[in-house]
Formats: structure tokens, sequence, C-alpha cells
């Protein structure tokens, strides 16, 4: 297949499967705020609302409208989101709740700085589609926040007994390392310089494990290796996610060997990764090939393929190194047979290890209006640039 049928598949996915999907079915008209909790046509199957997701799709309204198209109905929702997350979202000191009900009563305290961290996300980027200057200052005020929280993210919420097995997790210093860019626009130079080199170094010197080529979950307060369930984790899409984080970082400094150096890793993750008997990608690993403790292990989820897809194009795009391509398309041809519903719009969610859907509803606690859309814009522009790169003028043959 050409890089310009490629391009289409992802533009027009986006724009004709999905981003109606969510528009239509999503937003609750009574009380504000967005559904996710989505059946495989579209239905409302649960009221609650989980404010990461909240903030996911209103960032991801505010990014389509600020860099696919200026819908004016795509930012009157991701306002309308906003009115409904500053009303109802935050406790009196500022931190975010994980959920609510539908109405925006709290149902789960702020354990989860995620909720925080896409709240910073989304009011940025809202910010920047229309010029609030009372946006800006929550995403500010939020991203501070999460700087004095980041050393014991939970806090009072946290279960792990103190100084018995202390562990640093991964998921931060990854999202960091993205939400820097989302906010370089409002921010301080040199803060923004001094997060992505912290975020740099935590990714590809702490986490990562050059002698298993790897990138672990946690690790101890030192950066070393903890033979237990969560010191062998391995979560190839986090992994594999970050990697195009990292390039888009190195791409700002035209570090180029970072740029080689995510490469390698985004292709041995995927070599580490992949279900040799019946494709698609792992959720979880054991390092050490023991049983893993997460039951879904085996299972194949939508947000690993997609994040995938965009880090193989990424990768292909500023290296034309060929494993990114020959990989692209195996993901790609296992991702669109199996999660995309051609017949309801969006993606299913879930699937087990032979690739059969496991969940047919197309949203939930987990799943939102975030990784697809993002994920088949960056694809389609990462195309773009692939082919401005070749100057290709006829459609040529991969």
């Amino acid at each position: 297949m050409d890089l310009y049928k490629y391009k289409e598949i992802y533009r027009t996915n986006l724009l004709d499967d999905v981003i109606p999907f969510w528009v239509k079915n999503s937003e609750d008209k009574a009380y504000g705020g967005f559904f996710t909790c989505l059946d495989e046509v579209g239905e409302v199957y649960d009221t609650d609302k989980f404010i990461w997701l909240q903030c996911r799709q209103v960032w991801t309204l505010s990014m389509l409208y600020n860099q696919v198209e200026q819908n004016q109905e795509w930012l009157d929702m991701a306002v309308r989101g906003a009115a409904f997350l500053t009303k109802h979202g935050m406790d009196s000191e500022g931190n975010w709740y994980f959920s609510l009900t539908q109405s925006g009563e709290p149902l789960v305290q702020p354990y989860n700085i995620f909720s925080d961290c896409f709240a910073a996300m989304a009011f940025a980027q809202l910010f920047k589609a229309c010029g609030d200057e009372n946006y800006k200052v929550i995403a500010l005020a939020t991203f501070n926040n999460i700087i004095k929280r980041k050393e014991n993210t939970k806090g009072i919420y946290n279960k792990a007994y103190p100084g018995t097995r202390n562990l640093q997790s991964f998921a931060l210093p990854m999202i960091l390392c993205n939400l820097v860019l989302e906010m370089e626009h409002i921010m301080d130079p040199e803060i923004v310089e001094s997060i992505i080199q912290q975020g740099i170094h935590s990714v590809m010197d702490v986490f990562y494990k050059p002698e298993l080529g790897l990138i672990l979950e946690n690790v101890a307060p030192d950066g070393s290796f903890v033979d237990s369930f969560e010191g062998r984790l391995i979560n190839p899409g986090h992994a594999i996610e970050s990697m195009w984080f990292i390039m888009d970082l190195a791409t700002r400094t035209g570090d180029n060997e970072l740029i080689k150096k995510a490469v390698d890793i985004t292709i041995n993750t995927l070599e580490y990764g992949w279900d040799k008997v019946y494709g698609g990608i792992f959720y979880f690993l054991d390092v050490k090939h023991n049983p893993p403790q997460q039951l879904e292990w085996d299972q194949k989820l939508w947000w690993v393929h997609v994040e995938s897809l965009v880090s193989l194009l990424k990768g292909y795009q500023l290296t034309g190194d060929e494993r990114c391509w020959h990989w692209f398309e195996k993901v790609h041809a296992y991702t669109f047979e199996h999660f995309c519903d051609s017949t309801n719009g969006e993606w299913f969610g879930y699937l087990d290890r032979r690739g059969k859907v496991l969940l047919k509803a197309k949203g939930g606690k987990w799943k939102g209006f975030f990784h697809v859309p993002r994920g088949l814009f960056q694809a389609w522009k990462t195309l773009d640039a692939i082919l401005t790169k070749n100057e290709v003028l006829t459609p040529t043959e991969k």
C-alpha cells in the first residue's frame, strides 16, 4: 500500500468515524460534561464522570480546533466541558477529583495525579484556542501543584507502607515529557527546559535498562532493579508511547542520537512484546518471564496499538529506518483488522489474546475521546511529513 492511501485511511477514520461518534453521543446536555461510558452504538450505559477522561476530551476537542479545523462546534463543546470541570472538578486545595456523579458530586477523592496532568493539558490547549486568561491560570496552577506532588503523588491516599519497598513509577516522568510541550506556550522557557532535561534523563537513563534494551515500569529510588511483581513489570504500550514523546523532544534540539536511541527502544520493545502466536502487542509482561500479576496481561488494548503506530511513523520520518516501516505495516494491519468498527464508528478497546473483541463498549472508565483521535491525527500528519520529506510526486509503493 502506498503512503497516500495510508494517509487517507488515518484522515478519514478520524474525521468520518471517530470524531462524529463522540460529538454525537458523549455530551451531557442536562448537567454538563461528557459521558464516556458508551456502548457499541454510542448509547450511554453508565453516567459516572471520570475527571481524567473529561479533561482528555476537552483537550482533544481543543487540539482538533487548533490543528485540524476551526470548527465552532468542537470549540463550543470544549468550553462547555471546561465549565463543568471548573465548577465541579477540584477540591478546595485545587486537587482534581478522580470521579464525579453525573450532576457533579464528588465520588472518588483526588488520589490520582493523572487527573491533574490532563487538566493542565486541557486548559492549556483551550487557552490556545480561545485566549481566555482564566484557562491559563488554571493550567499553570495545576501544573505547579503537580510539581509539588510529584515525589509523593498519592499523598494521604498512598496505601503503601512507608520505607519498606519504595518504588518510583515510570508513568509520571513519561507524561511530563509530553505535558511540558503541551504547555510550552504559557510557561517560563527556563522551567520548560529544566523539566525537559529531567524527563529525558528519567526516561532514558533511569527507567531504560540498556542491558535489557527495555524500559521498566517501576524501579527503586536510586534507579536499581527491584525483584518483585512491580519491579519486573514491563508495559510495552507505555514504553513505546514514551518514545514518540522523546522523539518530539529530541527534534526540538536536533539530537539525532537521542532520536536513534528512541527508535531502537521502540523496535526492541515491539520485538519483545509482540505475540508471536496470535499477533498484537501484549498488555503486560514480566521481564524474567514469570507469570505477571495482572490477570489481563495477555489482552490486546487499543491505546497500545495506536501509540505504537505513531512511534513507528515518527521513527521512520526522522531516521528512514526500514525496521520502522516494516513494523508499521505489521501493526497497522493488525490494528485496523481487529479494533476498528466500520459499522458503528470508533474503535473497540479490548481484545482477548486471539484478537476477538472482549468488550463491545467504545468507552468506559479508562477509554474515552483521546488516544484514538490523537493517534489518528499524529499518524495522518506524520505521513504528510514523510511525503513532503521524500518529495513524493506520485504514489510510491512501500
